[in-house]
């Protein structure tokens, strides 16, 4: 369907992909995935529209016929008065329509011949869309993402995943040759996420799906690409299966290492030899001999393995360094809350935030728990209350609110205090930003580059108190888990809302869980035991346990050179990831 030959492309001086080849075969569910700022979206537009773009090399479609496409945000156009069915039915009443308005035009036309033309090709897209029964269709789709009590709302009145999901049905009803989405999840509470999850398992086509979601991941697509360091791999299997693939080529490029500096020990102490009889005794063939060694050498140091897949940088995320608290001391607190816009969302809201605490606020997409913790960093409510003690900073998900998109990179770290570009460049270089890359606007980043820039003003600064707003949406899967440690690792208290279930059981020691109107607090454990057990066989998460634990053993001891012991846990971790298939 779509195959691509030494693929090359770049812009202002920088080069996204070099000699990349790949292939995606008809009904493949394909997921791209790589560090952000590599180009995934670039490349998504590259194929859905290649004569837009200048390249080198070769990419053909073919048998793709029209492409359909999501957003990674649900852009509320049009009339939003109209209901959720009748959104899902525009294509088909349209397309009814048009064939009606061929039919009279054809009454009366002396030169059929473009109308019969113009009357097929609506025919032909009638049946690729199956319009004979797009009723049923709706309501089945409906039905799989749970919003079959939905059909009769009207738009407006849905949330943001809500209108997402609607979205994404509407361009898998019109059932295109190939679907390309780009980060459907983002923002996407855990009940959306299922039905996200339970669309692409369904969906009878081709997807290219761009996503940093662990959990989707981990449970649709039977194919990987990988793009990283300006080349792309491709796996047939899951997500669970390349990263046990990827941990297999860490040991194998191990041994192999190991087998080198060896090689490379023996030769380099055999040069030096020479070097000592060479500078004691003339004769030619000495020097024929030192000469032919050293070339063997820079051949060995040349030729060593390098793998843009296996060592991948992870943003070195350390969030402000503020001491440890030698009592839980309150920073912040809320007495019986309550937010209200037309009608009411929070009621009786009471809680409090303590020093070093990690406390995740979680809930379905439309609850008020944005719009709360937004009031709460304003503190313009009567009934939130900081302490002295207190010095919060905000991390939103709306980034012009935070970062300058006129200003270059460097500008917007100048404007915080730092003292020259030198200094900006070895802070930014923690967080994978490149010297030749801050030059750039930040209006120009991606949704992932921007909120890692967030994230390094904000560790710059002394805060105590973290507001954090969906701080892992756009990050890619290695900055994800940087920013997990980085929370782990810091002695101030967070407060934070968040979709992402992995972020959410990894981080928090408390979840405020809202529903109803109002917050429940529960422990993290129990959130966790809560949606394994409504989501997920009763074996999954003992399974997904150990391979987490797997993973990290294994980690542990290539850094300590124990290839045998690190085959050992991986061969394992490889039988776990099969259990957790069937699970």
């Amino acid at each position: 369907m779509i195959y691509a030959e030494k693929l090359t492309f770049g812009f202002d001086s920088t080069l996204l992909f070099h000699k990349i080849s790949f292939t995606l075969q008809e009904n493949c569910h394909c997921a791209l995935i790589g560090s952000n700022g590599t180009g995934k979206t670039t490349l998504m537009n590259l194929i859905r529209d290649p004569e837009s773009y200048t390249f080198d090399g070769k990419l053909k479609r073919e048998g793709t016929g029209r492409i359909g496409y999501v957003s990674q945000f649900a852009i509320r156009e049009g009339d939003q008065s109209v209901t959720v069915y009748d959104y899902l039915c525009q294509d088909f009443q349209a397309l009814e329509q048009a064939i009606g308005d061929v039919c009279t035009q054809m009454e009366s036309a002396e030169d059929l011949d473009a109308l019969m033309e113009r009357y097929q090709s609506l025919l032909d897209e009638s049946d690729a869309m199956d319009a004979d029964n797009y009723e049923v269709n709706i309501r089945r789709q409906l039905q799989l993402a749970e919003l079959a009590d939905k059909a009769e709302l009207e738009l407006e009145k849905l949330s943001g995943g809500e209108l997402k999901l609607v979205q994404v049905i509407r361009q898998m009803l019109r059932r295109p040759g190939l679907l390309i989405m780009d980060e459907p999840d983002v923002f996407l509470d855990f009940e959306n996420l299922n039905g996200l999850r339970d669309l692409i398992n369904a969906y009878q086509g081709t997807l290219l799906v761009v996503t940093h979601s662990r959990y989707l991941l981990a449970h649709c697509f039977d194919r990987i690409w990988h793009l990283e360091n300006g080349d792309l791999q491709e796996f047939d299997g899951n997500y669970n299966e390349y990263s046990c693939s990827r941990l297999q080529k860490k040991i194998d490029l191990q041994l192999v290492a190991k087998k080198e500096e060896a090689e490379i020990q023996r030769v380099s102490e055999l040069v030096e030899r020479l070097r000592e009889i060479a500078t004691e005794v003339s004769e030619s063939q000495h020097g024929r001999t030192l000469k032919g060694k050293v070339s063997y050498l820079n051949r060995l140091l040349s030729r060593q393995i390098k793998a843009p897949f296996v060592e991948i940088r992870q943003p070195e995320i350390c969030l402000p360094a503020v001491e440890a608290p030698e009592e839980p001391v309150e920073l912040l607190r809320l007495d019986n809350y309550a937010l209200s816009f037309e009608d009411a969302l929070l009621e009786a809201v009471s809680f409090a935030v303590h020093a070093g605490e990690k406390v995740a606020l979680v809930g379905a997409n439309g609850t008020g728990k944005t719009s709360m913790l937004r009031e709460i960093w304003k503190n313009d409510h009567p009934a939130i209350h900081f302490s002295e003690e207190a010095n919060p900073a905000f991390f939103s998900q709306l980034h012009a609110e935070i970062l300058n998109e006129q200003n270059s990179i460097y500008e917007e770290f100048f404007a915080i205090g730092f003292a020259n570009g030198a200094q900006v460049e070895e802070y930014l270089q923690k967080y994978c930003f490149a010297p030749d890359s801050l030059y750039r606007k930040v209006g120009c980043l991606s949704g992932g580059e921007k909120n890692l820039l967030q994230l390094a003003k904000l560790s710059a600064g002394s805060a105590n108190l973290l507001l954090l707003d969906e701080p892992s949406s756009h990050l890619d899967t290695f900055a994800q888990l940087a920013l997990e440690e980085a929370i782990a690792a810091y002695h101030g208290a967070v407060l934070m809302v968040s979709h992402d279930f992995y972020t959410i059981v990894n981080c928090a020691d408390t979840i405020l869980l809202v529903e109803n109107g109002t917050i429940r607090p529960m422990s993290a454990r129990a959130f966790r035991k809560m949606i394994y057990k409504k989501h997920f066989s009763k074996d999954y998460l003992e399974l997904e346990l150990q391979k987490k634990d797997l993973e990290t053993r294994i980690q542990r001891s290539l850094e300590e050179g124990d290839c045998a012991e690190a085959q050992r846990l991986c061969d394992k971790l490889a039988t776990v990831v099969a259990e957790m298939q069937k699970a």
